[in-house]
């Protein structure tokens, strides 16, 4: 059995899945923090939530990227990840903190597109901090 598990195939398939199923359960729980429906507002043309969205995902990704580089074991690999989004979230929150002017979600959801694209850049940019202390 140590000999299917150590397939590079069936590796990459593992690691897949569970990346796959991590990114689906952090974008509910990125649901759940933000005011507007993710997938409802990009099904209506809103350019803004969907680069905030899209940002997201490749932040999630690029964390995971990191830690399947670093770890052996699946469950290593859940617990950085789980981590490393962990972070994404505090700093989805920092975010917000820091522009006492304005609502974010309100701007992303009103399609403004300066903060919908400042998101993404924040999302991409923490992941690759997050993903360089990972490593």
């Amino acid at each position: 059995m140590n000999s299917f598990w150590e397939n590079e195939f069936v590796k990459i398939a593992a690691y897949f899945s569970v990346v796959v199923l991590c990114v689906i359960v952090f974008l509910a729980v990125f649901e759940l923090v933000t005011k507007y429906k993710n997938w409802e507002e990009i099904k209506k043309g809103n350019l803004s939530v969907a680069m905030a969205t899209g940002g997201k995902i490749f932040g999630i990704a690029n964390v995971f990227r990191h830690s399947i580089m670093q770890h052996d074991s699946l469950l290593s690999l859940i617990s950085w990840g789980v981590f490393g989004f962990i972070l994404l979230l505090i700093g989805y929150f920092i975010y917000e903190f820091l522009t006492p002017g304005f609502k974010i979600d309100e701007e992303i959801q009103n399609d403004n597109r300066a903060v919908g694209f400042i998101s993404l850049a924040i999302s991409v940019g923490l992941s690759y901090v997050i993903g360089a202390g990972i490593s």
